[in-house]
């Protein structure tokens, strides 16, 4: 019998993909406005300037691990009080501003000071844009009551909070939050989903988890034993890791969250 559902939270109940891209936009366009930079172009430079200079700190392997990626690195905060944090408060603003002043720099524009002014507009465009999939409330209503639900995301537990704020209807939906930075591992390490398990009080063919991402959703929680569901919104190829069920939009949940609910 089903009796929980484990819910990841980025692009699958958040459209987090947009509200960067959303963000990036905004962003791009004061620096085209300011200097004549092309926006699309500014927007490809740091996207790959960002990615090529988180991956070059030491705090990578760690960010790895817990599931914090460069993106959300040029917006959050990391005030945690777990080691590698600390460091990666350090780092954060010299590589934000580095991010968006070596992107310039691929556009041929030198100007350290408005990559400073970018690195600092950019987490206030992207804290004003939470974008929640028009079906995620409509869902979780109907599911609670019926079953126990539950968070299980990756990241930073100040920014994956801040996320949560900005789109507080989600809060009363979940009888527990579980954030791979405060449990110490992230998905798709099977040990976060068997706290969940045990946050839960259920076993594991008792639960069910939902996701959008295959290596680490659905492969983390198939390692646990739990059954998976994979949202498949962009219509992605499939890989050598095979979810349960896949689904194109998050109210096809219901049916096979109700053929599921029966003897196990």
């Amino acid at each position: 019998m089903l009796k929980a559902i484990f819910f990841d939270l980025d692009d699958t109940l958040l459209w987090d993909k947009k509200s960067v891209k959303d963000a990036f936009a905004a962003t791009c366009k004061a620096a085209e406005e300011r200097c004549g930079a092309d926006a699309a172009r500014l927007e490809a430079a740091v996207r790959e300037e960002a990615a090529s200079l988180y991956a070059s700190y030491e705090t990578y392997p760690f960010t790895q691990m817990i599931g914090i990626n460069p993106f959300e690195g040029l917006w959050g905060e990391f005030p945690e009080a777990h080691a590698e944090f600390p460091a990666m408060n350090k780092i954060m603003p010299v590589y934000r501003k580095e991010a968006w002043t070596r992107g310039l720099g691929r556009l041929g524009i030198e100007d350290e000071a408005l990559g400073r002014e970018l690195a600092e507009r950019f987490p206030a465009e992207r804290r004003k844009r939470p974008v929640l999939y028009g079906e995620s409330v409509r869902v979780l209503e109907r599911l609670k009551g019926r079953y126990q639900l539950l968070l299980v995301t990756n990241g930073s537990p100040d920014l994956q909070h801040i996320k949560l704020n900005l789109s507080s209807e989600l809060l009363p939906y979940f009888s527990h939050i579980i954030v791979s930075g405060e449990f110490g591992k992230g998905k798709p390490d099977p040990a976060i989903f068997g706290f969940a398990l045990e946050k839960a009080g259920i076993r594991r063919h008792e639960a069910l988890m939902v996701g959008d991402n295959l290596m680490t959703d659905i492969l983390g929680a198939s390692r646990a034993g739990i059954r998976t569901v994979w949202v498949n919104r962009e219509g992605k190829e499939p890989t050598d890791v095979v979810p349960d069920f896949e689904i194109r939009r998050l109210e096809e949940l219901l049916p096979i969250a109700e053929a599921l609910d029966g003897p196990a």
